[in-house]
């Protein structure tokens, strides 16, 4: 692949505004936001897990569209991502062989995480990255809040109990996220673990 920058902003404008535009208003932790943070995680671990242009430019475009599919529904929402990349993507010169790469990083963030790549861990890790971040507990709020809004967690008591047992059994899977991300995800496990009332 020639990476074409020029065309890969193109994509990200398009792609970006239609999250801003189209995403339902009470999607508060999968929206825009997340997408954003996403692109910024994937590129900082790319980066320090020395990965080269060429994958740089699939992951970015795997992480951009990666919960593109919320715009269809949450269920099945990865396999949706990838019927919007396959849909879009040759528009911005994307070959067949570079969005069957891209759709499989995407799959690959379907929980529960299973990176059959490289690659695909480093989006796995980026994907949950929040985890182990100062601003975890202010972006689990949002998902906490987005869940309730549709029925999926009933109330705190529940969401802390489902948050210690995925948490309790997330491990990263690069070296840098290893590093830089999983002390902080098992403090903060014992942390709700010391919430959960009963």
């Amino acid at each position: 692949m020639l990476f074409d920058l020029r065309q890969f902003e193109q994509l990200k404008v398009f792609i970006l505004n239609k999250l801003r535009d189209e995403l339902p208003g009470h999607l508060t932790y999968h929206n825009i936001d997340h997408t954003e943070d996403v692109m910024r995680a994937a590129a900082m671990l790319a980066a320090r897990e020395g990965v080269d242009e060429n994958d740089k430019a699939l992951l970015a475009a795997a992480a951009l569209l990666h919960d593109t599919g919320f715009l269809v529904g949450r269920d099945n929402h990865e396999e949706a991502s990838c019927n919007i990349a396959r849909y879009y993507l040759p528009g911005y010169g994307y070959a067949p062989e570079e969005i069957e790469a891209i759709c499989s990083l995407i799959i690959a963030t379907q929980l529960p995480q299973s990176p059959g790549s490289h690659l695909a861990a480093i989006l796995c890790d980026a994907d949950l990255d929040y985890l182990g971040r100062e601003d975890f507990f202010m972006l689990s709020e949002r998902l906490f809040t987005e869940l309730k809004t549709e029925g999926l967690v009933q109330n705190e008591e529940q969401w802390n109990r489902q948050q210690a047992d995925f948490m309790g059994g997330h491990s990263y899977f690069t070296k840098t996220a290893i590093n830089l991300r999983q002390p902080l995800q098992e403090q903060y496990v014992e942390g709700i673990k010391l919430r959960i009332t009963a």
